[in-house]
């Protein structure tokens, strides 16, 4: 199998990288090379192809189930795509969470490598933003390639959106469910140089219900760059080096199994911050299991997950919808971090008319 060599392949592409170790920027120098790399043009990575390498890496929580690993060889076979899994994802300490120096070598190894076209992380859980430090932003930038995950990989897009300026892919993982919505829009993104057009919801219906309905919350269009993503990740990183910059962007939002009282919290710290009302749009996706049906509900909000939304944007002019699948949803769009989009929250539409990679 193609695993068998992965700890070769990767260990030796780290070898030949001098500060794959112990690299870690101060707070100052880290704002200076944000302005500096901001003032270039928007890094894409290059297409993939049938037959290319991809390394599978775990920043945030491992997989550890021989079962899972091969579920993952699974969607790369899928894809006609030659799988190379991080060193520490298939050996290294710990049961759950690898340490941050074999999680960062694992990174640093997979962009190192010339063979390697892309970087998938195999799924999200907890952890990545211990990596934002330490990792080397100029080395990302100098190798540009697809880098694909979202929830706790949040973290990790802001960061080299902020820091290397590549765009990166918001979507599914290697254990994602990649229904056939979540399929087509996944090669779309990244098999393809033609843009990805008019993205929104699947059109099924369950006799006169919409199965995916949206929400407008306030009308109106709107364009800017993408970003975004998992509510709790972008909340942590607020007063950091990384901080989520929303000032004429498209803002995705998203969470999965947080009270509404927790989701109101977050969305009221981002509104205390003025990064809501400086945004050019704003995209709620489908908030999973954040409501009071668990029975272990703390129950200590009276507000629903809709009403503490609206409550927040009630005085925010700015464009706004609510449920776009994106995020913790099986039936899930694969979005371009940093790639300029038009807004319709209206029709709960994204326009994209550029690609997101290039040949």
């Amino acid at each position: 199998m193609i695993r068998r060599n992965c700890l070769k392949v990767l260990g030796g592409a780290l070898a030949a990288t001098p500060f794959a170790f112990n690299f870690s920027w101060s707070q100052e120098r880290t704002a200076q090379s944000a302005k500096s790399m901001n003032s270039i043009g928007l890094i894409k990575p290059k297409v993939l192809h049938e037959g290319d390498a991809v390394a599978v890496i775990a920043p945030a929580t491992v997989v550890s189930d021989p079962d899972d690993i091969a579920r993952a060889e699974e969607a790369a076979q899928y894809y006609g795509l030659k799988i190379i899994f991080g060193e520490s994802l298939l050996k290294g300490s710990g049961y759950k969470t690898r340490t941050v120096e074999e999680r960062i070598k694992d990174l640093h190894s997979a962009f190192s490598d010339k063979d390697i076209k892309a970087v998938f992380c195999i799924r999200g859980g907890y952890g990545s933003g211990t990596l934002l430090d330490k990792i080397n932003y100029d080395l990302i930038k100098r190798n540009p390639k697809i880098f694909a995950g979202y929830s706790d990989i949040t973290a990790m897009h802001l960061a080299i959106n902020k820091y290397s300026n590549l765009l990166t892919f918001h979507g599914p993982m290697m254990l994602s469910t990649f229904t056939e919505y979540t399929d087509i829009n996944f090669k779309n993104a990244m098999f393809t140089t033609q843009p990805l057009g008019l993205l929104k919801n699947p059109d099924a219906k369950n006799n006169f219900r919409t199965k995916h309905p949206i929400r407008t919350i306030v009308p109106g269009t709107a364009k800017g760059s993408l970003t975004g993503g998992n509510l709790s990740l972008i909340s942590s990183l607020m007063g950091t080096p990384y901080e989520i910059e929303t000032k004429g962007k498209i803002l995705l939002i998203e969470d999965v199994g947080e009270e509404p009282f927790r989701i109101d919290r977050m969305l009221n710290q981002l509104r205390l911050a003025g990064k809501l009302q400086v945004a050019a749009g704003i995209v709620f996706g489908n908030f999973t299991d954040c409501d009071y049906s668990s029975p272990y509900s703390s129950r200590s909000w009276d507000y629903s997950l809709g009403e503490s939304i609206d409550n927040v944007m009630k005085d925010i002019p700015v464009p706004a919808f609510y449920g776009l699948d994106f995020g913790h949803t099986a039936d899930q769009l694969t979005l371009p971090l940093g790639l300029e989009v038009e807004l319709d929250t209206s029709a709960g539409t994204l326009f994209f008319n550029e690609p997101a990679t290039i040949d």
